[in-house]
């Protein structure tokens, strides 16, 4: 008799083991769908403005988009432990390395999740994007081309004679995206006209305001004889780190032409102060929609099958102080 009861607990309690997995996605299937949006500068306006897009289109359509900084590869894989936790089914991620394609695609697949990347486009150990995630983002040579070119017609707009101007390229090569940007830009220059010996690469460490300043400074002091310049760079950001740098030299803004890329708060507020500054305008993009199209991307894939464009890109609009509001309410910025 005490066998035969044994034997009958041991049995319920493998049944209550072996159900558990199955019970708990049970009672995940019918929970709201919840997903990830993972930026490497949440700090940045751009990725905050994504963040924003996707939270209100969560909170439209019925879902939970869990926002996370991952500023470094060890926060990345540990955001997508801590989406694995919570239920998520997957994630939209804009990586600190895009290097790090290889890792986070185990890493999603451990959790069963799909994910889908937006601005910045992952590439496996050979630096070739991974194919089998979908992309969205902007054509980054065509945006750098609108951003030489704008800075072409300005100087000739001034009056400027390329042989007297500097041209700062603030740059970082280990993100292939900043890379296209400021090589589309310097095509464009010198498909108009500028001399390629005045063409000065400043090498970043950040891609923020400090990064575009301490990059630009000891080039302006390299050449003090050069008392007009163009700055550009893979964001707006970074030139308004550079337009800083010029003004500490008392360079003044109307002998200074500085082109960016993104449409943001610093963009608005610059365009905004009494006296126009070295920062001329910017190609805008629309954060918002990269932010809700990508979500909408990914929901579609989890919640219908229906697997997104291998690759989508964007071009952007300059804006300048003349046009940011309508250009702004165009890309609904």
């Amino acid at each position: 008799m005490r066998n035969n009861f044994k034997k009958l607990a041991l049995g319920a309690i493998a049944s209550v083991v072996l159900a558990a997995p199955f019970a708990t996605q049970a009672v995940r299937a019918d929970e709201p769908l919840k997903i990830g949006f993972l930026v490497k500068m949440p700090e940045q306006a751009w990725f905050i403005n994504e963040q924003k897009a996707a939270t209100a289109l969560g909170k439209q359509d019925g879902f939970t988009v869990v926002n996370i900084g991952t500023p470094d590869g060890e926060k990345v894989l540990s955001a997508i432990d801590n989406l694995g936790a919570q239920g998520a089914k997957g994630f939209v991620i804009c990586a600190p390395d895009v290097r790090l394609g290889p890792a986070i695609r185990a890493r999603a697949k451990q959790y069963n999740m799909k994910f889908v990347t937006v601005d910045d486009q992952l590439v496996d150990s050979s630096g070739k994007p991974l194919a089998d995630v979908p992309h969205l983002g902007m054509s980054a040579s065509k945006i750098g081309n609108q951003v030489g070119q704008a800075i072409a017609d300005e100087m000739k707009h001034r009056g400027w004679k390329p042989e007297e101007v500097g041209a700062l390229q603030i740059t970082d090569y280990e993100l292939p995206t900043a890379k296209a940007r400021t090589d589309g830009a310097t095509a464009a220059l010198l498909a108009s006209g500028f001399p390629q010996a005045n063409i000065f690469n400043a090498p970043q460490k950040t891609t923020d305001d400090e990064g575009g300043f301490n990059a630009v400074s000891p080039v302006l002091s390299q050449h003090p004889n050069i008392k007009k310049w163009v700055i550009y760079a893979l964001n707006e950001e970074s030139v308004l780190g550079g337009v800083r740098a010029t003004e500490q030299l008392h360079i003044p803004g109307t002998d200074v032409i500085g082109v960016g890329i993104n449409g943001a708060g610093e963009a608005f507020a610059e365009f905004q102060k009494k006296e126009p500054t070295g920062f001329y305008g910017t190609i805008a993009v629309s954060s918002t929609n990269h932010g809700k199209d990508s979500t909408q991307n990914l929901v579609d894939w989890i919640t219908k099958g229906k697997q997104p464009p291998a690759d989508t890109q964007t071009t952007g609009k300059l804006m300048v102080r003349s046009n940011w509001l309508q250009v702004r309410q165009d890309l609904g910025i």
